[in-house]
């Protein structure tokens, strides 16, 4: 049985409409969220549910499954003779050249690469291009095909140690910036295949900045991927740390960041098993690590920085399942000093969580409206915003009801 306690869809004799409501509940969506996507009603779905209405016809089968980003027909239907694979988006749209990217191969070619230093100063456009803009993923994903192709031809085509080191940190960060994109779309097993080949690169670079980014998102995969990972994501950060700390003490401004994020994964981490001391002491880690870096600083991968220090409390908070403790850290933090448009965003998520533990659900709804001006493509793809949203669409209050609707239209949750 799963955490979950529903009971498991694949396991027979259970019908369409058991296995549809176990699915749909799995993705967080009310039945009037359902119905919103399919142009239906809720009571539509409720008859599906409960066997008032027959299994519909099977195109409309095919466009549940797609809804519910179901990738094989049968986890729906029970029918295990049927193996159909369909779409799991929605992927951006840019995804699939970039799945292409990553996915070539190849050998013979008679183009030349690019010089490591120029795929770097592309990397760093590419970075402040993605903290300016409210359509991140759009802007990294036009950039993101030609520059995995470059930076894989510049480590092939490298012929000494230096430009071969030069070539593979590129190419590492150039896959960091792959992670940011491919995050929370339709294909977690490329997101791990890039993941391994970030930190495979970064090691082979020997720079120690690109082996703490590389170890700084290998670690947030590993606890994304569950409480089962969390010792595994424990055991990177560690040795990340152990491996830069020597280093420190006359370390520039940006290996001091990369240090400084992996101490605050580390609280976030303890903060995901309730060990509030342990969090907190991290945090405090974090935070003096982050004193010694200028005022303006601000890492372009990690986003380590004085200004994202509030921002970090208030998820260690959440984390921690304390209402006013979150709500708290969320008055003493501010926003506004957050340079990157995606990151802001990310903090109003936060900032609503908060409200919404604290029993505040209107300003809850008006901080995720915040978190929308600010970048649509980020709370777009975040699970969190989505439940709140969907929850409060389904509110007795009509005001507020109505509010979430509108902000569910927005986020494509709802029909318009």
């Amino acid at each position: 049985m799963p955490v979950d306690a529903t009971p498991d869809p694949y396991a027979d004799p259970i019908r369409f409409g058991q296995r549809l409501q176990i699915l749909r509940t799995r993705k967080g969506l009310t039945r009037d969220a359902l119905g919103g996507l399919m142009g239906r009603s809720g009571s539509w779905v409720k008859g599906l549910e409960t066997g008032r209405l027959k299994m519909p016809r099977l195109e409309v089968v095919l466009r549940l499954a797609e809804v519910l980003r179901v990738q094989n027909l049968a986890d729906l239907t029970g029918d295990q003779a049927v193996h159909v694979s369909l779409f799991t988006g929605p992927g951006h749209p840019r995804l699939a050249d970039v799945v292409t990217a990553v996915n070539a191969f190849t050998l013979t070619t008679d183009t030349e690469a690019p010089p490591a230093a120029h795929i770097q100063a592309r990397l760093s456009r590419a970075w402040a291009a993605r903290h300016s803009a409210p359509n991140h993923r759009e802007v990294i994903g036009a950039l993101l095909p030609d520059l995995i192709r470059d930076a894989q031809l510049a480590v092939r085509q490298a012929d000494r140690a230096g430009q071969r080191r030069a070539a593979h940190a590129a190419l590492s960060q150039v896959y960091s910036l792959s992670q940011f994109f491919l995050a929370y779309q339709p294909e977690p097993a490329l997101l791990w295949r890039v993941a391994e080949r970030g930190m495979v690169a970064a090691q082979e670079s020997e720079d120690p900045q690109t082996i703490g980014i590389a170890a700084w998102l290998t670690a947030q995969a590993h606890r994304d991927a569950g409480a089962g990972h969390y010792d595994a994501a424990d055991a990177v950060i560690r040795e990340a740390l152990a491996f830069l700390e020597p280093l420190l003490p006359d370390a520039g401004d940006d290996v001091l960041a990369v240090a400084g994020a992996l101490r605050f994964e580390a609280g976030y981490t303890a903060a995901r098993r309730g060990e509030t001391g342990t969090a907190w002491r991290f945090w405090d880690q974090a935070d003096t690590m982050a004193q010694r870096l200028p005022g303006a600083y601000y890492h372009p991968v990690t986003s380590f920085s004085r200004a994202i220090m509030g921002a970090h409390a208030v998820t260690i908070a959440v984390e921690l399942h304390a209402g006013g403790e979150s709500v708290r850290q969320a008055a003493a933090s501010d926003a506004t000093t957050i340079p990157s448009r995606p990151r802001r965003a990310r903090h109003r998520i936060e900032e609503a969580r908060a409200y919404q533990l604290d029993g505040q659900p209107d300003v809850a709804l008006a901080t995720l409206e915040q978190a929308h001006a600010a970048a649509p493509e980020t709370i777009a793809y975040n699970g969190y915003a989505k439940r709140i949203v969907l929850e409060e669409a389904e509110s007795r209050v009509l005001a507020r009801r109505q509010r979430a609707a509108g902000l569910a239209v927005k986020l494509g949750l709802l029909a318009a």
